[in-house]
């Protein structure tokens, strides 16, 4: 059995939407910071091959063979002082004096260096790969033989270049990719936190509109049930009083139809289904016919009217002002006492006025939320009024009059046409 409510099944699908967003964003970002550390390392790979490449290439060019030897231009020459550092070796073909830059930028044995050189005079090939300085220190080195103008090889260039400052290098780089990979992904789980509570929202709203809407049906509607079943029964125990019942009957029916009017409205106002039918209206005119249009059982009511014209959705306004007549009619009065109500109309503004108990205070700021009432009612019809006075642009206010009673003023912005 699922006992997860449907807000909870909404929070656990912005979490999983959040998760999906965030995953696929990450797997991404991971793809690519992988190709661009990928790539930062073989940039540095060819920066270093690159200076190995110019320094061979250099040195081969300036190095002069007749039968003998000669290192004149290379001792002249500037890469000589600086690194990456090189040794002009025999490598077993006739032996000479070895030539070794002035440059030490690494420590290397003069035995890899030889071994380097006599494979490269021996095979006549280029000899290249990493190898290890005699400090521990990683190297790359590059060993190109030398050819007389016969072809003949008689010496191999071998020039060594350190890694470490690009390897230092690529480290910085990969952290600082890590780190922002990191903060990204940071970044967008938030973002997809915040997107898909958006995404999610309507959804939200909508579900808590029909939570709201089945909990104002039930609470009210159970009272006027509960009240219709016990005449029901009575009237079948009793078949005389069936005459009597009838009446009481029909008014329970008729309010619980009243009751679900305003429920549907109050639900199609809150979705933003109702469309407003604006029109300019004679306000005064209006509420005579609510107040001749409305049962008032034995109260005493009484209108007294200006004319004034509002621009409003005429439907929406008798519903507003039947349920303030209704209730005060059904609450403004004292226990066992007739209820007398007055409703005066001028200057855009419609006030009901009761002799009943009154507003209580302390709970004048929740006057006109669901389930808030005085004497009794649900407060549903006075949510009603407001939603529509909102929905037009006016207020509605209550307050309680010094010789006792509730005084609901229902005001709207006056018609300039």
């Amino acid at each position: 059995m699922n006992t997860h409510s449907s807000a909870d099944r909404l929070r656990r699908l912005r979490w999983m939407l959040t998760a999906l967003f965030t995953v696929m964003n990450t797997l991404g970002l991971v793809v690519f910071a992988w190709l661009l550390i990928s790539e930062d390392g073989e940039q540095g790979e060819q920066r270093i091959d690159a200076s190995l490449v110019q320094v061979t290439s250099s040195v081969s060019r300036l190095v002069a063979f007749d039968g003998t030897v000669d290192f004149g231009l290379v001792n002249t020459d500037v890469l000589n002082d600086r690194c990456p550092q090189f040794a002009i070796l025999p490598g077993g073909a006739p032996a000479f004096q070895a030539h070794l830059s002035r440059a030490a930028c690494v420590p290397m044995s003069a035995q890899l260096l030889n071994g380097l050189a006599t494979e490269a005079v021996r095979t006549g090939k280029l000899v290249q790969g990493p190898q290890k300085g005699t400090d521990g220190s990683v190297v790359k080195v590059r060993a190109v033989p030398l050819r007389d103008t016969d072809g003949k090889t008689f010496a191999a260039v071998v020039a060594v270049q350190s890694t470490e400052t690009e390897d230092d290098a690529h480290t910085r780089f990969t952290l600082l990719v890590v780190g922002g990979t990191v903060l990204l992904i940071a970044v967008l789980g938030f973002a997809g936190h915040l997107l898909s509570g958006r995404s999610i929202r309507p959804a939200a709203a909508a579900l808590q509109q029909q939570e709201v809407l089945l909990a104002e049906t039930a609470h009210d509607l159970r009272t006027p049930v509960a009240a219709l079943r016990a005449l029901a029964e009575t009237a079948m125990a009793n078949p005389a009083q069936s005459a009597e019942l009838l009446p009481r009957t029909v008014r329970l029916a008729a309010r619980m139809g009243g009751i679900i009017d305003d429920l549907l409205v109050r639900a199609r106002l809150a979705a933003g289904v109702e469309q407003l039918s604006i029109q300019p209206i004679w306000l005064d005119q209006l509420v005579v016919g609510v107040v001749e249009d409305t049962a008032t059982e034995s109260a005493e009511v009484t209108v007294t009217a200006a004319p004034t014209k509002v621009d409003a959705d005429p439907a929406l306004l008798q519903r507003a002002i039947g349920n303030l007549l209704d209730n005060a009619v059904r609450y403004g009065r004292q226990p066992g006492a007739k209820a007398f109500v007055h409703l005066t109309v001028a200057g855009g503004t419609v006030t009901v006025a009761d002799h009943g108990p009154g507003i209580d205070t302390t709970m004048a700021g929740d006057a006109f939320d669901r389930f808030a009432s005085t004497g009794g009612s649900s407060g549903l019809g006075l949510s009603i009024v407001r939603w529509v006075a909102q929905a037009h642009g006016g207020t509605l206010a209550v307050y309680n009059a010094d010789e006792g009673g509730a005084i609901f003023e229902l005001r709207f912005p006056v018609s300039t046409s």
